[in-house]
C-alpha cells in the first residue's frame, strides 16, 4: 500500500511534469506566432505607410508641375506678347523719329537759307538789287514753310497722321507713314498737295514708310 502510494506519486509527478512542460511549450510557440503575426503587421504598416507617402509625393510633384507648366506657359506667352508689343512699339517709335527728324532738318535748313539771305541784307556791300532779291527769296521760303505745314496738316486731319514734304523746284516728293495705299487715297494726296503747293499732279511722288 505504501509502494502503491509512491508509485501514484511519481506517477502524478511526472504527469505535472508533462502537462507543465506541454503548456510552457505551447507559450513558447503562441508568443513566437504573436510577435511574428506582430513584426508581420508591423513591417507591412511601415511599407504601406512609404507606399502612401510616395504616392503622396509624386502626386504632389505631378500637379506642382503641372501648375509650374502652366506658369511657364503663361509666363512664355506673356513675354511673347511682351515682346511682340515692344517690337510693333519700337517700330512705331522708329517711323515717328524719322518724320519728326525729317522735319527738323528740313525746317533747320530752311532757317540756314534765311540767314545767308539775312547776311545779305545786312551787308552794307551788297547792292540794293542783291539785296531785294535775296529779300524775294526770303518771302518765298517763309511762305513754302507755311505752304508745307499746311498741307501736312490737311494730310494728317484726312488719316494720313505721318507725312512730311520735300520741295525741290517744281518736284514735290511725299513721303506717307502707311504700309500701303490705296487708289483712292493716292489721288486724295495729290489733290491737296497740288492744290496747297500749286503744282501739277505730274511733279508729285508719292512713297510710304
Amino acid at each position: 500500500m505504501k509502494v502503491f502510494k509512491k508509485n501514484q506519486l511519481a506517477i502524478l509527478v511526472i504527469a505535472l511534469m508533462l502537462i507543465t512542460a506541454g503548456y510552457l511549450n505551447y507559450g513558447s510557440m503562441y508568443n513566437k506566432e504573436i510577435a511574428e503575426d506582430t513584426s508581420t503587421d508591423l513591417d507591412s504598416a511601415i511599407s504601406l505607410a512609404e507606399l502612401g507617402d510616395a504616392e503622396l509625393v509624386n502626386t504632389n510633384i505631378t500637379e506642382e508641375n503641372k501648375d509650374e507648366d502652366k506658369i511657364t506657359d503663361k509666363n512664355e506667352q506673356e513675354t511673347l506678347n511682351t515682346v511682340k508689343g515692344q517690337s510693333k512699339t519700337n517700330v512705331s517709335n522708329t517711323t515717328d523719329d524719322y518724320f519728326t527728324t525729317s522735319k527738323l532738318e528740313r525746317n533747320v535748313m530752311y532757317s540756314q537759307i534765311i540767314e545767308r539771305y539775312q547776311e545779305i541784307i545786312a551787308n552794307n556791300s551788297q547792292s540794293s538789287d542783291q539785296k531785294s532779291i535775296a529779300q524775294e527769296e526770303i518771302n518765298r521760303i517763309n511762305n513754302l514753310q507755311n505752304a508745307i505745314m499746311i498741307t501736312e496738316n490737311l494730310l494728317s486731319s484726312k488719316g494720313f497722321t505721318q507725312s512730311v514734304i520735300f520741295v525741290n523746284g517744281d518736284s514735290v516728293s511725299a513721303i506717307i507713314g502707311k504700309e500701303e495705299l490705296k487708289t483712292e487715297e493716292i489721288a486724295q494726296i495729290q489733290n491737296i498737295i497740288s492744290r496747297e503747293l500749286n503744282t501739277t499732279v505730274e511733279n508729285i511722288h508719292i512713297s510710304i514708310k
